[in-house]
């Protein structure tokens, strides 16, 4: 109990030394968080900014369990964290909605229909997450012929139930639902009441689940070398032209974010057409190759050697945190999502007024700051590879996927403070942007041959436990690891620094027809009273001189086309 001696020291230790103690805590801590600001919460944004901290603090527990210690750790990780995140917004927001539906009044109606496209798109993320994390954790018959295998049987069948209970939901009881029907809204009570015990019920079969070994976890685990402890994967043969190409290992969060990423700009940009509005080709050709990228970067060559070869870890850094933010930036997102997604007037949020809201906040201006992203930019890459941050990335899951979200997020930041076509906070003139351009990139040049030059191994620790039978030194690969930050870092820059000069041109060409529409309206009054300051000039001078002199050339402004 809590009672007992030295059980405070003894909670310190398994919070300090044991995984499961720290992804506990992290969830704890978030968790507390998140009920606290929820207590002294007051306004909509502050609410929202917390429901994403209640999502996060689930995240830990999906390094515990038996996703921890799955041969194939990485899947079975990330389909438990789509697992829990799917369940609890699911199921928290039905419960939401039963206990509101009086206070709500005329407005659950509304609040019901919305929440059920929701409630839709989590229990396709629980199956889909389920039917993957049960191939990993189960393999094959032997694990479905278990007693693992007959708990994720009932559990289908629990899934089955509340997927009957949604279609009756969407074609009976929301069809007839409105603020007058009290006999509906007592049916929809009943309806979610039952769902939510069949939740309760599929819930406890999944942590009784969570406390059942698969069969073949123990046997599999003995037969691993310590390469294969520490990749997750034998070996790769050594690396050739094809084997960047033929090597993959499908990443489970970026290869999905990649696709609905992708699936989702394409749908938007089929929406503008079919109402007659244009999208440029090339934007949509930036943004799809941007995704197209972001799944070869982390699941084939780049990433499946990236852990084995420092060298090849920085072709994967450079290919995440510059190529693919250049082209996601010149897809021009927000500005695609504006023109498609349905304003509300009924005082609600819905993913435009969150988007606004994002683009105008006061922590996209601090971060999107033509000082702050630059340095973002190069201080996180000195951050990363001179501490702890590199080995972390190397050997756990989490690590790794935390950095790639920076690294695209920082990239992202900086690509768009020199050429995103996206609306957002204002930007240092197109001169000055060439001269961050130039400086930053040459920083990171100047970063590259330092690396060469440098005698300390980085990440020595985790590729020297790697048995590698072919491939350079561990120095000899780091001198190729800088020496391709150096020349990788160019085609970035070109990519950049034509962007920016289109980019110039159209908004020269753009204020030029301006001000023709400007002049056509008022009869040029501008360029006439620019004349005409430089006809009395000339008048004062003429009678402080006492002579005659020539009078001024008018000025003709061209006109644009």
């Amino acid at each position: 109990g809590l009672d007992q001696p030295g059980i405070g020291g003894q909670l310190v230790s398994f919070v300090r030394d044991f995984d499961l103690g720290r992804s506990l805590a992290a969830s704890l801590l978030l968790v507390v968080l998140a009920t606290t600001g929820a207590v002294f919460a007051t306004r909509l944004t502050t609410a929202g900014v917390l429901a994403v901290v209640a999502v996060a603090a689930l995240l830990p527990l999906a390094l515990t369990g038996h996703a921890a210690g799955a041969s194939n750790h990485a899947a079975a990780v990330d389909t438990q964290a789509a697992h829990l995140v799917g369940v609890t917004v699911w199921a928290g927001g039905l419960a939401g909605l039963v206990v509101l539906r009086r206070p709500l009044e005329a407005r659950f109606p509304l609040a019901a229909r919305r929440f059920s496209r929701l409630a839709g798109w989590c229990f396709v993320l629980v199956a889909a997450s389920g039917v993957v994390g049960a191939l990993v954790r189960a393999g094959g018959w032997p694990g479905l012929i278990s007693p693992y295998g007959a708990l994720l049987a009932a559990k289908v069948v629990a899934l089955g139930l509340l997927g009957l209970a949604g279609w009756r939901h969407r074609r009976r009881v929301l069809r007839d639902l409105d603020d007058s029907a009290g006999g509906t809204g007592r049916a929809f009570a009943r309806l979610a009441g039952g769902e939510l015990v069949v939740m309760a019920v599929a819930i406890g079969l999944a942590v009784a689940l969570g406390r059942t070994s698969p069969v073949r976890a123990g046997a599999e685990q003995e037969r691993l070398s310590l390469t294969e402890s520490l990749l997750g994967y034998p070996m790769p043969p050594p690396l050739g032209l094809a084997e960047w190409f033929t090597q993959w290992r499908v990443d489970t969060v970026w290869v999905p974010a990649a696709v609905l990423a992708a699936a989702w700009y394409v749908t938007a940009v089929i929406k503008l057409r079919r109402r007659g509005d244009r999208w440029s080709v090339s934007r949509t050709v930036a943004w799809v190759s941007g995704c197209l990228v972001l799944v070869w970067a982390t699941s084939a060559g780049p990433s499946v050697y990236g852990r084995v070869l420092f060298s090849i870890h920085m072709v994967e850094h450079m290919t995440i945190g510059t190529l693919v933010p250049i082209l996601l930036v010149l897809g021009a997102p927000v500005t695609l999502a504006l023109r498609t997604t349905r304003a509300r007037h009924d005082g609600s949020r819905g993913p435009r007024e969150w988007l606004l809201l994002l683009v105008h906040s006061p922590v996209f201006r601090f971060f999107g700051n033509a000082v702050v992203a630059p340095v973002l930019f190069i201080g996180s890459l000195i951050a990363f590879y001179y501490s702890p941050a590199l080995e972390l990335s190397l050997r756990t899951h989490t690590g790794h996927v935390l950095m790639t979200a920076h690294f695209i997020i920082v990239g992202y930041l900086f690509a768009w403070v020199i050429c995103g076509p996206d609306p957002g906070p204002k930007r240092p003139d197109y001169p000055m942007r060439l001269v961050i351009l130039i400086g930053t990139m040459a920083f990171h040049a100047f970063y590259g041959v330092s690396m060469m030059g440098s005698v300390e191994i980085l990440g020595q620790e985790w590729f020297s436990a790697l048995d590698r039978p072919w491939g350079p030194t561990l120095a000899q690969d780091q001198y190729r690891g800088g020496a391709l930050a150096w020349a990788l870092g160019d085609y970035p820059v070109a990519i950049l620094a034509v962007a920016l000069a289109l980019a110039w041109i159209r908004d020269d060409d753009r204020e030029t027809r301006r001000y023709d529409r400007q002049a056509d309206r008022d009869g040029d009054a501008q360029l006439a009273a620019y004349n005409a300051m430089l006809q009395r000039r000339a008048t004062a001078e003429r009678a402080l001189h006492g002579g005659s002199q020539d009078a001024p050339e008018q000025v003709q402004r061209p006109r644009s086309g």
